[in-house]
């Protein structure tokens, strides 16, 4: 039996992006995105219902800033006091798991898939996705950017404008491009 672009995905296997089906579920997301980054403040709350709608699991007391954007949101799950800033963006084509307490500063971005290498494999949409997990109580500071299958450790701190390519230990703090230990 053959797989689905959509199952290749969850499989972190190669895949093609160009799909009806991935299609679909982006456009979904965009519904929902456009809803929570329109609504009024008061209205909106910590977050849009048809986004909370999309996500895995997010805790009662997960906030997210407006204007905020995500690929599918299906992949995304927020813990206890999870606050994201103003402008972040979750390319979650993989799960993408934030740990209680964290906190995601202004336009932090989060990248979970790989275009290929080859030229034509990519102009055919060819793509693999790893997930990214951050760990309880990490820092990361504004315009950041968490690349594919990174790992950030509990009580980490990821400094403003960081790209961070590789794992980052519990407790450390990182900073630059790339992203190294201080």
């Amino acid at each position: 039996m053959t797989k689905s672009e959509r199952e290749k995905m969850a499989a972190g296997e190669w895949y093609t992006c160009v799909d009806p089906e991935l299609d679909a579920l982006r456009a979904a997301a965009r519904r929902a995105v456009h809803q929570h980054n329109t609504m009024a403040p008061d209205e909106r709350g910590r977050m849009a219902p048809p986004l909370e709608a999309l996500f895995t699991a997010v805790a009662a007391d997960a906030f997210v800033e407006a204007p905020f954007h995500c690929a599918y949101g299906m992949n995304i799950t927020l813990g206890a006091g999870v606050y994201l800033n103003a402008g972040c963006t979750i390319l979650d084509c993989a799960p993408v798991v934030i740990g209680g307490g964290s906190m995601l500063g202004p336009g932090v971005h989060i990248y979970c898939a790989e275009h290929h290498k080859d030229v034509a494999l990519r102009r055919a949409g060819l793509e693999i996705a790893r997930p990214v997990t951050i760990g309880r109580d990490v820092w990361i500071g504004g315009g950041a950017i968490i690349l594919a299958g990174v790992m950030i450790g509990d009580g980490a701190v990821v400094g403003a404008g960081a790209v961070v390519t590789k794992d980052v230990a519990p407790g450390a703090t990182v900073v630059g491009n790339p992203a190294r230990v201080r």
